[in-house]
């Protein structure tokens, strides 16, 4: 039997509305989620301009309220924590151990702000009698949701919500960046480009990791002094004015025995310091590209002198089934910090003030509750 839902709407030009969608029972292989907790972030308030109605929302967790009849691995009241790149486990790129970027269900690898022709689900909600799509397909910024069971796993954990719902983007982004795809060695150097909510878990891989000096980079005094709760050893005020951050790297290299450090991550998603990273880094060195610039940018080749490495990862190279449960057993253990990354938290009503917020700096990580 369909269900009404409260929802936040992205309306395509710029606006969004909250207003009420009807919301199916589960086809065979899908499940209804009652949504308890929604982390918001960049990519939330980009869906306001991709041209379409949308279920906002690509981070969460909830509580099973209904199972498709093909639904094995969970039962009804099950917690579990919401995967936006849900993989089908039988192309290449799965069978590769790459589920972040399966080639059937991936939202984003084909190329599209969130959206592949072909990937969308858009069966089971309507909104004005109309199917209208999910935020890569899982649409969490709604009190009920449909998702593929393949895009849920199981939380067996006391984690509060809010902390649980963050896990699925920019703590997975964050920590697979330094682990999964820089596999950050420990004793290393490493220099993280902005503390965000993604840097900030940059920062956390690192320390998880074992590195010997964490280098925070960003103009907000505040967010560095956060940076240092997290696990930064050392931080650099950056100019505005300081174009590619090379001022900066010099500090860096000064920091660095005149080298430059093992390891630089770029978590700003400013194109302009898309190549920044290249210069904070010594000789044989990996720069990542964390926070996903999708636009053209041009870089001076010598930067790459001699032997650097430069990665552009997805999703911290997800595995869901595997990475969740690690992340879950680091924050149960007291090495993950969770609950402290999350800043304030709103009703769906709110929505705008926590753009606002957001868009301001003044989070660290704002969550979106429901009752």
């Amino acid at each position: 039997m369909a269900i009404q839902s409260k929802a936040a709407i992205a309306k395509g030009d710029g606006s969004f509305v909250i207003d009420t969608v009807t919301v199916a029972d589960p086809q065979a292989d899908e499940i209804l989620i009652r949504v308890k907790a929604a982390g918001l972030c960049h990519t939330d308030h980009d869906s306001l301009n991709w041209g379409k109605p949308i279920i906002m929302g690509h981070e969460g967790a909830g509580i099973i309220e209904k199972l498709g009849s093909e639904v094995s691995d969970f039962q009804v009241g099950d917690q579990v924590i919401l995967n936006w790149a849900t993989p089908c486990m039988r192309c290449f790129q799965c069978e590769e151990g790459n589920q972040h970027i399966c080639e059937n269900n991936s939202p984003v690898t084909a190329g599209g702000n969130g959206y592949t022709p072909g990937h969308a689900h858009l069966n089971g909600t309507k909104w004005n009698d109309k199917a209208i799509e999910r935020s890569f397909n899982i649409g969490t910024l709604s009190e009920y949701t449909l998702v593929k069971a393949s895009a849920c796993v199981k939380l067996s954990s006391d984690m509060p919500m809010p902390s649980a719902s963050i896990i699925s983007c920019g703590v997975m982004t964050g920590y697979g960046s330094v682990v999964n795809s820089a596999k950050l060695s420990a004793g290393s150097s490493a220099v993280v480009l902005g503390t965000g909510g993604v840097g900030l878990n940059v920062i956390q891989g690192a320390r998880i990791s074992g590195a010997a000096m964490i280098i925070a980079i960003d103009i907000n005094p505040e967010r560095l002094e956060m940076a240092k709760a997290f696990g930064a050893t050392h931080t650099i005020r950056a100019d505005k004015e300081d174009k590619g951050l090379m001022k900066a790297a010099e500090q860096v290299k000064a920091m660095t025995k005149g080298r430059g450090a093992d390891y630089a991550f770029e978590c700003t998603a400013i194109p302009a310091l898309g190549a920044a990273p290249l210069a904070m880094i010594r000789n044989a060195g990996t720069a990542v590209q964390v926070s996903g610039i999708e636009e053209e940018i041009t870089i001076d080749m010598r930067l790459f002198e001699w032997d650097k490495v430069y990665i552009n990862p997805l999703y911290g190279k997800c595995r869901p089934q595997i990475d969740f449960p690690k992340l879950v057993s680091l924050y149960d253990k007291g090495d993950l910090m969770l609950d402290q990354m999350i800043t304030r938290t709103y009703p769906l009503d709110d929505l705008q003030q926590a753009f606002e917020d957001m868009l301001g700096g003044r989070n660290a990580k704002g969550v979106i509750v429901f009752n």
